[in-house]
């Protein structure tokens, strides 16, 4: 059987746990950034999981993460 490839923008955005979840980075926080409150700002720092919902499809992108 041939190899799957990896979807390299997946790779470079996503990460796996230990446990096989999916860990991703929040969005909104790249401009306009002085019309956002502080708290807002500093909650989107953390990276998160992914919903369970779309983490069998991100996971076809990433096999070999």
């Amino acid at each position: 059987m041939p190899k799957i490839k990896t979807c390299r923008g997946a790779a470079k955005r996503l990460k796996v746990t230990g446990t096989g979840k999916i860990k991703r980075y929040k969005a909104y926080k790249r401009h306009m950034l002085s019309c956002k409150s502080r708290k807002q700002k500093r909650n989107l720092r953390h990276a998160t999981i992914v919903a369970a919902v779309d983490s069998r499809r991100l996971k076809r992108l990433i096999p070999y993460l």
